[in-house]
């Protein structure tokens, strides 16, 4: 099973890379994959790479849910 999570762009690099927030985490990852993303887009990330753009309202939708599962365990 593989796990892609939201994550939204906080700083465009250089090349194909970008600094990522991932739950107050900062993540450098490539973007070579979603060439159109600018700072402030959310995107899925799995592995260090964005796989696709996200809408903003789904992004904070899942990363919701994905919290109050979190209080569970």
């Amino acid at each position: 099973m593989c796990l892609a999570i939201p994550a939204k762009i906080e700083k465009m690099l250089s090349g194909e890379f970008a600094i990522v927030d991932v739950g107050g985490i900062k993540k450098e990852i490539s973007i070579a994959l979603v060439p159109d993303v600018v700072e402030g887009d959310y995107v899925i990330i799995h592995v260090g790479f964005a796989l696709n753009k996200l809408d903003e309202a789904e992004a904070l939708k899942t990363l919701e849910i994905m919290e109050q599962i979190n209080e569970i365990h």
